[in-house]
């Protein structure tokens, strides 16, 4: 299966909850597209198909591909702790995700082209593996080319208005950020039931 690139609206209306962001087509239609969607709502899903649509869920949200999913419940199956709770962290810790978590990037989409695009410094090293696990401590910087200054500056100024998450600090300024912390399941706001993805997986 390829990475979704179609309409976001679309999969927001699926699951019934604004997955990449406010959703003005979620909150006009608030049930599932298609022919059917008005009525597809009233059938009553099997314990499978509702842990499954939690997985997709977070799948959409983060933009990862099965086997990547199963990379990091395989990972979190290893250590120490609750599963669920370290699949979250581990994706919340992406590259990708810190640079949208950052402001460099207004969606987790355009966080990652940013980075594959070799716009993005790690502790002072060009680093487009979006996957990369970032640690505490790390320094993640818009590099210093005109065209990634340019981009920087434009996305900084779009999301200037949206919240900091408390693990990270922005030096607006220089377009650096630092991660000061690791994320706690506490600081991630997810509309997705984890222990029912541990379950399925588990089965």
């Amino acid at each position: 299966m390829a990475r979704y690139t179609g309409p976001k609206d679309k999969i927001s209306r699926r699951f019934g909850v604004p997955l990449f962001g406010p959703s003005k087509a979620l909150e006009r239609r608030n049930y599932p597209p298609g022919p059917h969607g008005l009525r597809s709502g009233r059938r009553k899903k099997s314990e499978y198909a509702i842990a499954l649509g939690e997985k997709q869920k977070l799948k959409f949200i983060y933009g990862v591909l099965e086997k990547q999913f199963r990379g990091y419940f395989a990972e979190a199956s290893r250590r120490r702790g609750i599963t669920g709770d370290l699949i979250l962290h581990l994706l919340e810790t992406r590259l990708d995700n810190v640079c949208y978590r950052l402001g460099f990037a207004n969606s987790r989409q355009g966080a990652r082209q940013l980075v594959n695009h070799g716009h993005v410094l790690v502790n002072g090293k060009k680093l487009d593996i979006v996957s990369y696990q970032v640690r505490a401590g790390d320094k993640i910087k818009v590099g210093a080319r005109a065209s990634s200054q340019q981009l920087g500056l434009r996305m900084l100024d779009l999301t200037q208005s949206v919240p900091l998450v408390d693990w990270v600090t922005l030096d607006r300024e220089n377009m650096e950020g630092t991660v000061a912390r690791l994320p706690e399941t506490e600081d991630v706001d997810s509309p997705v039931n984890l222990q029912l993805i541990v379950e399925l997986y588990s089965r």
